[in-house]
This record gives structure tokens, C-alpha cells and sequence, in this order.
């Protein structure tokens, strides 16, 4: 979603405004734009499109401070335009603001304003009212007006504000999106994420819900919602900043994918001591705690979900508990039945996804016990859980998840070994063989690289396609998901997804001549039942690529391609299986000329409902 950064220092502001802007493109966004105090005035330029185009109309050496304040907006309230890109101001331009998140109550403010203070609004925007707020409430001290102006305000968001007569600081709260503070030395900096401070800080203060936050070139003070000062320790960030850079590949996604071995490797080891236990820190389950639970919801959005799909599958088997997978942003609305001996399992990539959050808020105070699975350290999902199992994919760039969602399976396959080896619902053998499988994963994904050519060839053949299907059984119904999310959200084809088994049950009426179908074969106690899946399909006339295991080659004999994975246990052959998918659509988003690591109408980190 959007994404803020403010800077107070000696320097140059602009400057190291748009290169945090550009660090948060990821995020997605529309439009972007600077305020800047400037000789007793905030002076504001903006513009829709990409940061390049404000850079057109920010070049001149006047225009600059040594403070300012900048934002990249992806819309939710107001058509993308240069009157509603932020930053906002109030009527005189005292008060400027950018903003992250809706303002629910938008509306009454507005028309309150309106009403009693004759207020014009330039904008289509929910976050101008912010601006206007704190105008009225300003008299001299800008902490006190944005608290006043916090206090009219519903919704979700982080908010930073400079005043014209306040030229040296900026003022930024926190409710339900994300927000961090940079620390300097002789300068300080705010931002939605990290990745917009590493070539400037390691250092960084992770600033919690409700909280307000006071920065100057030389002091950054956070108060809680009583007003008092609050002593937060420092994080220190270790990953290299170029790990965001592309490093030769031609888009981020391309990279990405690319590096899931390094991160399936990085998960494994960090998890799985010598003597082959697995090593759950920042996990504090006992095994009463564990036998405790009668049952287990998997919540998360998109391709999170889509791992909460084969994470069910994988822990069920595993620890013989019943699981549900849910969307979080159905979960709170249907009064789940949770309690004390539930387990919840929220999968985010980024740890702010906002229906996640809320979704976990509820579980807990419901009474269960909450673990987490995210890979940003530090993040909102992560804080609020009682437990935590970080992925160790590095920093995920492009808008469509790759790394994230295998080293997320990876997740699954230790809590679910964890669980059960715990319970003792599973042999100790077994234990031991899936461990093996998964140690062996890291050089079975670089051996598909190899496979890459010819998928590409693949997507050059098909690209044209305006419908494709995706469909499998078990674990590989899972993937399908996965695979048909990956290629409609970068190439804006109309993928579908669908279990093979109800195919018959209507989704077969709309195979016909040139119906390119995806069939996943991977399940070997399924192979035979895919197969008469694949032999109903081409009776239709359909077009089928089908993914299975080296030696299975009978399918050769009724799909038109075959794309083959390495030999593994059914269990972690979705580690496997969505690569050659992933690269598919990638290549097809290529061959389509989209925009890949940016897709439209999508954002990183979905912080608004």
C-alpha cells in the first residue's frame, strides 16, 4: 500500500526522500509526491504516475530543505490524480501530511468541517481531512494538534506532519499500519519500512500501535496513547541493503525466484540441530501445550493462504489434529469458534497484512494461543503473537510472492513435524525421512533452473491465451492455487483453479478446442486418478501441460507437454511443483509486455481492508 518517509536533518531532504520512495515502490502506488517547509511556507509538489515524473518537477535547486516529507499512494479513496496524490495540506499550507491507511469516519469529519469551519477540500481523498484537522487544532505546538486531531479519527493508519512554523521536526502516529524510526546521527528519518532507511541507518526504532512519535535532526521521543515517554529498544537491522538490489536478473520477481533455494536452506538450517531435532526458537510450546490443542486455524490472505492450504494437509497428517484454513478477511466476521485450546497459525509475508492482524487480535481474545509465520522480523504479526517462526526468505521485492510462499511450506512441514514428533503421532522414522527429503530440497529447486528454456519456450507458445486452468489433487490441489494466482496477477490472464476431482461437478463445461489446462500430477497414491483427469480433459479438446515426478512418463501418453520435477515424497512435492509454475507465468507476463515486479491495481502489503 502506500508508502511514507520523512526525513529531519542538515541535508539535502529531497534527496533522501525519493531514494527511500523508490525503496518502497514495491509496496505499489500511483502517484507520489514531497512537502518541504521553505522560507515560513511548506511548499508541496506531486505527481500521478511513476517517482520519476515528481522528480521532473522537484529538480530545482530552490526547492529544497533540510526537512521534508514524502509518500507513494496506491488509491483507495479518489481516482489516481495530481490532486489526490499526497501530500496534503490544510488551507494556508501550514500543515502538511501524508498518510497510510483509511480514515474511516472521513466523511462525518469532512462534512463537520465544512459546516462549522467553511473548510474547501481540493482533494477526493480520505487523508486531506487529517490535514485540515490538525490546521484547527494547531496553536504553535504540532504533538498536541495531531493528538487532538487522532482523537476524531477511525480507521487504520500511520500519518506524518510538518508545520510551517515548526520547520525543524516531524510529528507521525501509528494505528494498525505499519512504522518505523530511523536512527541518524545528526539526523533522523520515519518510514513505512525498513527498506527505505538501510543506505542511511541500521539502526531503527519499530513504533507500536497508538503510539506517537517526535523526531528532530538530533532526538527521536515515542509516546504511548497516555502521553508518556516510552523507552523502546533499539533494532538493529543485518540484512544488506543490496539484497533489495536486482543483481543482474531483469526484474526482481526473476531474482527472487531464483534465490528460494538459499532460503529454503537458510529456514532448514536455522531450524534443524545436529541431532535432527528441530529447533523451534522464538517458540515456547511444550508438549502439554501441544497436546492440548483440539484444533488448529491456518489464517492468512492470497499466497499466504494458499501455503495455509498445504499446511493443512501437512499437519493434520502429521500431528492428527483437525486444521481449518481461513481467509482473514473472512475469519473475524463469522464469530469462529476458538478458544483456549485452539492454535492460530497466521501466515504473512510482509507482517502487516491488515485483515491478518485483525484476525489474530480476535483469535486471541478469544483465548488462543497465537503463532506466527512472517519474515520480516520486527513486523506487526510478528509482535503481537505469542510465538514466532520467521521465514528466512531476505527481502522480498516484486508485488507477486515467490521465496515467501516456499520458505512458508517449509514452515509448515517443521511445525507439523515438530507437533507430531511431540505428540508422538508420528514414527520416528518417518520423522527422520521427511527431514531428509527436506535437506534435499535446496538442490532439487536449482536443478529445475535447468528446466527454464523450455518453460520459457512454454509461455512463449501460450501467451496469447485469455483463459488457462489450473487443477490436482491433495497436495497438489494446493499448488494449483498457487500456480493460477501467480499467472493472473502478473499477466491479468483469467486463471482458475479448481481440485481435479470436481471437475465433473460443472468447471468441465468450459473445456472446449485450445483450453490450455494445467494438470498437477505429483501425488503419487493419486497419479492414476489424475491421469483419467487429464484423459477427460483432452476428450474435450484441450490443451493440457501437465507437471509430475521423473518416471512417471506414462502421463506422456495423454498430456501434449510434460514438465518433470525431481523424485521426492508426496508430502514435499509442492516445494517442487509451483517452481516450474512460477516461472511460467513470469515468462508469459515477459512475453505480454507487463509491468512484472509492479503489477497493476496490486500492492506488497495489503494495510488497508
Amino acid at each position: 500500500m502506500c508508502g511514507i518517509v520523512g526525513y529531519v536533518g542538515t541535508d539535502h531532504a529531497k534527496e533522501r526522500i525519493i531514494d527511500g520512495l523508490k525503496r518502497l515502490e514495491y509496496r505499489g502506488y500511483d502517484s507520489a509526491g514531497i512537502a518541504l517547509p521553505i522560507d515560513g511556507k511548506i511548499e508541496i509538489r506531486k505527481h500521478v504516475g511513476e517517482i520519476k515524473n515528481l522528480e521532473k518537477i522537484i529538480a530545482e535547486p530552490e526547492f529544497d530543505s533540510s526537512v521534508g516529507i514524502g509518500h507513494t499512494r496506491w488509491a483507495t479513496h479518489g481516482v489516481p490524480s495530481d490532486l489526490n496524490a499526497h501530500p496534503h495540506a490544510n488551507a494556508d499550507n501550514s500543515i502538511a501530511i501524508v498518510h497510510n491507511g483509511i480514515i474511516e469516519n472521513y466523511q462525518e469529519i469532512k462534512e463537520w468541517l465544512v459546516k462549522d469551519y467553511g473548510v474547501k477540500f481540493k482533494s477526493e481523498t480520505d487523508s486531506e481531512v487529517i490535514a485540515h484537522l490538525i490546521g484547527i487544532y494547531y496553536d504553535g505546538d504540532l504533538l498536541q494538534a495531531v493528538n487532538k486531531a487522532v482523537e476524531q479519527m477511525r480507521g487504520a493508519y500511520a500519518v506524518a506532519a510538518i508545520a510551517a512554523a515548526e520547520p525543524d521536526k516531524i510529528v507521525a502516529v501509528r494505528k494498525d499500519a505499519p512504522l518505523v524510526a530511523g536512527i541518524g546521527k545528526g539526523f533522523n528519518f520515519i518510514a513505512s519500512d525498513i527498506p527505505a532507511l538501510l543506505k542511511y541507518v541500521r539502526e531503527v526504532y519499530l513504533i507500536e500501535n497508538n503510539e506517537t512519535v517526535v523526531l528532530t535532526k538530533d532526538d527521536i521521543k515515542i509516546y504511548n496513547e497516555a502521553g508518556k515517554v516510552v523507552k523502546r529498544d533499539v533494532f538493529h537491522v543485518t540484512w544488506d541493503a543490496d539484497a533489495a538490489e536486482k543483481e543482474g536478473y531483469e526484474h526482481f520477481m526473476l531474482k527472487e525466484i531464483h534465490e528460494q533455494p538459499k532460503g529454503i536452506q537458510e529456514t532448514l538450517v536455522r531450524r534443524i540441530a545436529e541431532d535432527g531435532k528441530i529447533n523451534l526458537d522464538g517458540i515456547s510450546m511444550t508438549k502439554e501445550d501441544i497436546e492440548n490443542f483440539d484444533k488448529v486455524y491456518i489464517v492468512a490472505c492470497g499466497t499466504a493462504y494458499h501455503a495455509g492450504l498445504v499446511g493443512k494437509l501437512v499437519i493434520e497428517k502429521m500431528a492428527r489434529v483437525p486444521v481449518e484454513v481461513d481467509i482473514a478477511s473472512e475469519f473475524r466476521y463469522r464469530d469462529p469458534f476458538v478458544d483456549e485450546k485452539t492454535l492460530f497459525i497466521a501466515i504473512s509475508q510482509s507482517g502487516e497484512t491488515l485483515d491478518t492482524l485483525a484476525a489474530l487480535r480476535e483469535a486471541k481474545r478469544k483465548g488462543a494461543r497465537v503463532l506466527s509465520v512472517v519474515n520480516v522480523v520486527g513486523s506487526s504479526v510478528a509482535r503481537e503473537s505469542d510465538d514466532v517462526f520467521y521465514t528466512w526468505a531476505g527481502p522480498e521485492i516484486a508485488v507477486a510472492s515467490t521465496k515467501a510462499y516456499t520458505t512458508q511450506l517449509i514452515c509448515m512441514y517443521l511445525i507439523g513435524l515438530y507437533m507430531g514428533s511431540t505428540k508422538g503421532t508420528i514414527e520416528k522414522d518417518y520423522y527422520t525421512q521427511v527431514l531428509e527429503e527436506l535437506k534435499l530440497l535446496p538442490e532439487k529447486v536449482e536443478k529445475l533452473f535447468a528446466e527454464e528454456g523450455e518453460i520459457a519456450a512454454l509461455a512463449k507458445k501460450y501467451h496469447r491465451k485469455d483463459q488457462v486452468f489450473y487443477v490436482g489433487r491433495g497436495l497438489d490441489s494446493g499448488v494449483s492455487y498457487e500456480g493460477s494466482l501467480k499467472l493472473k496477477e502478473i499477466s491479468y490472464i483469467n486463471s482458475f483453479a479448481i481440485a481435479a476431482g470436481e471437475l465433473k461437478h460443472g468447471t468441465i463445461a468450459l473445456m472446449e478446442e485450445e483450453t490450455l489446462v494445467f494438470a498437477l500430477a505429483t501425488q503419487d497414491f493419486l497419479y492414476e486418478k489424475m491421469v483419467s483427469n487429464v484423459e477427460e480433459i483432452k476428450a474435450r479438446g484441450a490443451h493440457v501441460i501437465a507437471v509430475a515426478k521423473e518416471g512417471k512418463t506414462e502421463i506422456e501418453q495423454v498430456a501434449d507437454e510434460v514438465i518433470y520435477i525431481p523424485t521426492c515424497m508426496d508430502e514435499v512435492s509442492p516445494v517442487l511443483a509451483v517452481i516450474p509454475l512460477q516461472i511460467f507465468a513470469y515468462y508469459v507476463a515477459k512475453e505480454r509486455g507487463c509491468n512484472i515486479d509492479k503489477p497493476k491495481n496490486l500492492a506488497k502489503s495489503v494495510t488497508v481492508e
